[in-house]
């Protein structure tokens, strides 16, 4: 019989656990167990997170400065814990993303963890990519910084960026109008074309290519199976993306990581991540970032249902 595989912690897809809950994270590691609630069925169930149960944790984060500023990679770590980072670096701009640093800020903190794990144990995610106009004027897109991201991130020793559009979700209608019932700017996202995104993503992908970055499309099977492939395997300039992949955890890592696919992810829109435990929650841990685009629950959301009832 083959040996059962260690669990895979995801922290999370939910919430940025690093910038808002690293404090509650890092209790909950010394209790040695997680409780986490099904997002739809609101069941919950007790996770063993003890480190002999846990072959890695992936964090995702837009800010990773407080789990740094309360040395929580150290922490970890001397406690055996083996960690990889999706860390998201889109732009200066904080239209979108109010509630983040300075984007030179973040960058240095990209640069931190790249020096104490190595690049390879960051994936850094230029996500989404969103096109928009602000009060009904001209079209505007966040692609203003990204070769400048993408110099730094070469510079750094990264090599995988991840990337996909702006997907539509009724709460973001919600926030728009809310924001600007308060005298904020307007913004309508505006769907690009199979062709415009084609173009992108080509363009995107070249530029890396000369700074020995490979581009991964994260949930764009229909995007990924319009571009053609016309070089094979590794290779291969655009890959689809797993953000929590078992396969390199273990390459990473060794041991016996889970390396199923996960099919209660979005499989069908591309998704190839493996199975993962998220311990985070919507419910519970609402993000302020506050960005505007995402499918998150963010502060905005939570002040929006206060005033409804």
């Amino acid at each position: 019989m083959g040996q059962t595989p260690n669990k895979i912690l995801s922290a999370s897809r939910r919430t940025d656990i690093p910038g808002w809950y690293t404090p509650w994270f890092l209790d909950q590691i010394q209790q040695g167990y997680f409780t986490i609630k099904n997002p739809y069925n609101k069941t919950a169930r007790r996770v063993d997170a003890r480190p002999e149960n846990i072959h890695s944790i992936v964090f995702w984060s837009k800010n990773f400065g407080p789990f740094i500023k309360l040395q929580a990679d150290r922490i970890l770590t001397d406690l055996g814990y083996k960690l990889y980072f999706n860390f998201t670096i889109n732009s200066r701009d904080s239209l979108l993303e109010p509630g983040l640093p300075k984007l030179p800020e973040r960058l240095n903190q990209a640069s931190l963890l790249c020096q104490k794990f190595g690049p390879d144990k960051l994936s850094w995610r230029f996500d989404p990519i969103c096109f928009y106009k602000i009060n009904n004027k001209g079209l505007e897109n966040t692609l203003g910084d990204f070769t400048m991201i993408a110099d730094a991130m070469a510079k750094m020793g990264i090599t995988r960026c991840v990337t996909s559009f702006y997907n539509g979700y009724k709460k973001i209608e919600a926030r728009v109008e809310h924001l600007s019932s308060q005298g904020n700017p307007l913004v309508s996202f505006v769907d690009p074309t199979l062709e415009d995104r084609q173009k992108v993503i080509r363009r995107m992908a070249d530029y890396l290519g000369g700074k020995n970055i490979k581009l991964h499309l994260c949930c764009e099977a229909s995007l990924f199976a319009g571009l053609g492939h016309d070089l094979p395997g590794e290779d291969c300039k655009i890959k689809e993306n797993a953000c929590i992949d078992g396969k390199l955890l273990k390459h990473h890592y060794g041991g016996t990581p889970d390396t199923r696919r996960d099919y209660g992810q979005r499989s069908k829109q591309g998704c190839k991540c493996t199975k993962a435990i998220d311990i985070g929650s919507y419910e519970d841990h609402p993000c302020f970032h506050n960005c505007l685009f995402c499918y998150a629950n963010t502060g905005i959301d939570t002040q929006i249902r206060q005033g409804r009832q």
